[in-house]
């Protein structure tokens, strides 16, 4: 095998020297290269943090599950501990709260999932011009809460927001929102509440069954507003409108603290909403 490549070599250096040189063989006919598949869609890009909390250096948290007796000595600390026991649920706290927070800007905020006691008392409504509207004194059911959120003081109270963070955000991403930030959608709600109209006069009502219909009025039944726009508004926003003007600004104002602590940058143009 050796030999018949040595005899190939020889003769094919033979015909070199004698003959003259062929012509060059044609090139290749180019054949059209197959498409390259198309790159795959880029990774959806992490949401940018538009708010980040800083979380201060302290002892180690505990696990979303056991954080309740935590939450409830902070709160103690925080409000009192008379307080706590007349207003807060604390079975589940931190998941109650965020998912209270998050409702507050939808159109449903379900009672069951709130981290505070129903107020005492039933809503009461009196006779006005064109229908039933809010009683005047329907206010004074919220007053003791709000006398109490008002009087937290606002320092101590993001304080303790920012240290069980972490706890938080993972309710929140628990909930259904991996990735998402617990804070961004913070002030997110806030803002939405700050925009809650501030309405001159009594509201008219109306009473209507389960499925919105109209109803005949009776004890404890279910009320809307009879303004479709006001109806329309988010869970939060309602809430603000049913506690009545006093109750509304003196909440409004402290949000709007709480929400200068926590965001970057201003908040929004409410003058609509005063």
């Amino acid at each position: 095998m050796v030999a018949l490549a040595l005899i190939g070599g020889a003769f094919w250096l033979g015909r070199r020297q004698s003959e003259p040189p062929p012509a060059p063989p044609p090139p290749p006919i180019a054949r059209p290269a197959s498409p390259a598949p198309p790159p795959p869609p880029p990774a959806p890009e992490k949401p940018a943090i538009a708010h980040p909390i800083e979380t201060p250096r302290a002892p180690a948290l505990p696990g979303l599950d056991s954080s309740d007796d935590f939450l409830k000595k902070a709160l103690d600390d925080l409000i009192g501990h008379k307080s706590v026991l007349s207003f807060v649920i604390t079975d589940g706290l931190a998941r109650r709260f965020v998912a209270t927070v998050n409702n507050l800007a939808t159109d449903n905020a379900p009672s069951g999932h709130w981290p505070v006691n129903r107020t005492a008392g039933r809503f009461e409504t009196q006779a006005g011009d064109g229908g039933a509207v809010i009683s005047a004194g329907n206010a004074e059911r919220y007053t003791p809460f709000v006398r109490l959120v008002d009087g937290v003081d606002t320092q101590r109270l993001v304080a303790l927001y920012t240290r069980v963070y972490p706890l938080l955000q993972r309710a929140y991403e628990e909930l259904g929102f991996p990735g998402q930030y617990f804070n961004d959608r913070v002030v997110e709600v806030i803002d939405n509440l700050l925009a809650t109209p501030a309405v001159n006069g009594p509201l008219l009502v109306k009473q209507v069954t389960a499925d919105g219909k109209p109803r005949p009025p009776t004890a404890g039944g279910l009320y809307i507003f009879d303004d479709p726009s006001l109806e329309s508004r988010t869970a939060g926003q309602k809430i603000l409108l049913r506690v009545g003007p006093d109750n509304a600004r003196r909440l409004k104002a402290k949000l709007a603290d709480i929400r200068r602590r926590i965001a970057k940058g201003p908040g929004p143009d409410t003058t609509s909403a005063r």
